[in-house]
């Protein structure tokens, strides 16, 4: 765990990373749900290249999936989630995690202040809580899901389990459709469900390390109806009783990703592309541990590049399919404050969000070589790391962004 600003800012390489924009997008189609999106912001464009730095050791599927999303969300987004990133790294990495939780609020509380801020990921997330205005109870949340895992909090039930990846994932997807310009409710409430299907798809790629790391997020009921103790997880009577649970939880994440298709399917065309590749490239975790049986214990699953660059090519230009009746379902129980906060903070205001003209881009060739390069060179840095054998698992909101 860190301590201090300084200490976290240490861990950040020094790599600088190019970020070609995605162009406008133009040429009318068909009606659609299209929400406007605000303009950038003021974020200082040194305070931009520190975010960008603290991303880029990790966050995979991130630094991939952003290039689709148009600059002004791309920015706010790496603000956003460079901040947490850093407030990650401060409670997971140092030696006293309630120290480190008492010292994240408090830049927290300095961020919706008004004095001057020193840390330029603090600055920058400044700049996009007053031009989004962006809910303090969803960063809130996030922290309390921080404090969670510093607990060693158990999960008696799916439902605590979701309560939990509500906080450290479906308030990263709720402020995610805030940055896009999606404040109506039914959106938010699919955004939020997004989140959580990554946060499960994350504990099950993760139980055989966070076993050895004397966690595990699985369900204890479900475990118990297996014959599985969480304590016994990595013995060899253990192996088919969570491959089942595994098996439980992976259905649920799916039927979750279902859901969030309806509200993903309402983003800003130019938005689509980006969050539908991001929900792809992590769907696709479950994939691969499907298809090794489910064996979680002795092996971690991941995505090839070449499984990345089908699913890329598989995705590309189709639209977003759902099923309508999705999108009025409620929102789940473990997200709907999240969504109350939202709407609280609308309130009085218009929300942006209105019928127009579903859009393509005309220079998607640009977008998908850029995307395709990324791709290419965090492949390098992956093997890079793992030949050093450098590199720790992460878990809660780590987990999700530096896949």
């Amino acid at each position: 765990m860190i301590a201090s600003e300084p200490v976290a800012q240490v861990h950040m390489q020094q790599v600088t990373q190019s970020d070609t924009s995605a162009s406008a997008v133009r040429n009318s189609d068909t009606d659609w749900m299209h929400a406007k999106q605000p303009e950038a912001g003021h974020i200082d464009s040194e305070d931009l290249q520190h975010c960008r730095r603290a991303l880029n050791n990790g966050s995979r599927s991130f630094l991939a999936a952003s290039h689709l999303l148009p600059p002004q969300v791309r920015h706010a987004a790496t603000a956003l989630y460079a901040f947490c990133r850093e407030a990650d790294d401060l409670v997971d990495l140092g030696d006293d995690q309630a120290l480190a939780l008492v010292r994240v609020t408090e830049r927290v509380d300095q961020v919706y202040g008004s004095a001057a801020l020193v840390n330029p990921a603090d600055r920058a997330l400044r700049a996009v809580v007053r031009h989004y205005e962006l809910p303090r109870t969803l960063l809130d949340a996030l922290i309390e899901g921080f404090a969670w895992d510093a607990s060693g909090r158990h999960y008696q039930t799916l439902a605590e389990v979701e309560d939990y990846a509500a906080r450290v994932a479906g308030t990263v997807g709720a402020m995610m459709s805030l940055l896009m310009g999606a404040r109506e409710p039914s959106v938010v409430a699919r955004a939020c469900d997004l989140g959580v299907a990554m946060q499960l798809t994350n504990i099950c790629r993760d139980v055989g390390e966070d076993a050895r790391a004397g966690r595990c997020y699985l369900p204890l009921d479900w475990l118990a109806e297996a014959g599985v103790s969480p304590d016994n997880l990595l013995q060899p009577q253990s192996a088919a009783g969570v491959r089942h649970v595994v098996y439980r939880m992976l259905s649920r994440a799916e039927q979750l990703y279902q859901r969030a298709d309806s509200g993903l399917a309402q983003l800003p065309v130019n938005c689509q592309r980006g969050i539908r590749m991001a929900r792809h490239l992590y769907a696709s975790i479950g994939d691969e541990i499907a298809a090794a049986d489910y064996n979680v214990l002795h092996q971690r699953a991941f995505v090839p590049a070449q499984r990345k660059l089908l699913l890329l090519a598989k995705h590309w230009m189709r639209r977003s399919t759902y099923q309508p009746a999705h999108l009025q379902l409620p929102a789940l129980p473990a997200t709907g404050w999240l969504v109350e906060a939202v709407t609280d903070a609308t309130t009085g205001k218009r929300v942006d969000i209105y019928r127009g003209l579903l859009q393509r881009s005309s220079t998607t060739g640009d977008e998908l070589v850029t995307v395709l390069r990324v791709i290419d060179r965090l492949e390098n840095v992956k093997r890079t790391q793992l030949q050093a054998g450098s590199g720790k698992v992460p878990y809660g909101f780590a987990g999700v962004v530096r896949q």
